[in-house]
């Protein structure tokens, strides 16, 4: 009986994959250069979250310290106190609204009809777009925590433990946003609503989710919806990062519970990742 060579296949399979991920690393570069060539995308997603940090600062600033004691000791700034939450909404903004509204325009102006008749494969598309969103949402981030140290005087942490968890809760976030903004794209109709379908949805999750109003302030009611959506959670472990201990006590369940966040954002990267890839195609349906 003649053995049968399985080299050969598992050498094919091998480089396929190697291919993949060389077109798809290929994309990182190409989908991130063009993310800064954009004007759009840079000011409504990557220079927003400093934009809205520095108003935040400039307009409260002057009432005091968030958290201090009656006679006036204690606490943190303004800035301080906002910085978890700007650092949180920028991660929904690189993932959820610049893919989102990214691809529907792509869909709409015939680029991922042309993708779909080159070699390149979803996989390697996906690799493109969540690589672009760890690259640009890294550098907002670090640019962020810089601006907050250097410009607005605000201290950082210097427990290392506090720097892990701010690295975790930073790449979940980051591919959990990325692969539902892949998922929201195929919501709009057309690349010119995008905008109008996209904007309001991370708006409201913004404001009901602790990024522009105090967290422990809202209503429960409101608080319960907002833990729905990953948004409320990268918030909550960013504060967590950046806020004292103390502060603890004002969130939902008086504690800052990262092993709750940790299985919510990785519930959330599941999700995204299925509905992703369930509802990605390089045309529309309905075209």
């Amino acid at each position: 009986m003649t053995a049968i060579d399985t080299t050969a296949g598992t050498g094919g399979v091998r480089s396929a994959r190697h291919g993949v991920l060389r077109l798809g690393l290929a994309r990182v570069y190409y989908e991130a250069r063009m993310y800064f060539r954009t004007p759009d995308s840079v000011f409504f997603t990557f220079l927003f979250p400093f934009i809205m940090l520095a108003i935040f600062t400039a307009a409260f600033g002057s009432a005091g310290n968030i958290g201090s004691a009656p006679d006036g000791s204690g606490g943190v700034s303004v800035g301080a106190y906002y910085l978890p939450g700007m650092l949180a909404a920028g991660m929904l903004l690189s993932g959820v609204q610049n893919l989102a509204v990214d691809i529907a325009g792509e869909k709409s102006d015939g680029t991922l009809k042309r993708l779909g008749g080159t070699p390149l494969s979803p996989l390697s598309y996906f690799i493109g777009k969540i690589g672009q969103v760890l690259v640009t949402g890294t550098i907002q981030a670090a640019l962020l925590i810089l601006v907050a140290r250097f410009m607005l005087d605000i201290a950082l942490p210097t427990d290392p433990a506090k720097w892990l968890a701010f690295a975790w809760v930073f790449l979940f976030g980051v591919i959990a946003c990325a692969f539902l903004g892949i998922a929201l794209s195929a919501l709009p109709r057309s690349g010119k609503s995008a905008t109008a379908v996209v904007i309001p949805i991370v708006l409201i999750l913004q404001f009901i989710s602790g990024v522009y109003l105090q967290f422990y302030v809202l209503p429960d009611w409101m608080k319960n919806v907002a833990s729905l959506f990953p948004l409320k959670w990268m918030a909550q472990g960013m504060r967590s990062v950046f806020l004292p201990d103390s502060f603890a006590s004002l969130e939902q369940n008086g504690v800052w519970d990262l092993p709750l966040v940790a299985l919510n954002l990785g519930i959330w990267l599941v999700v995204g990742l299925v509905l992703s890839r369930v509802t990605f195609r390089w045309i529309r349906m309905d075209s």
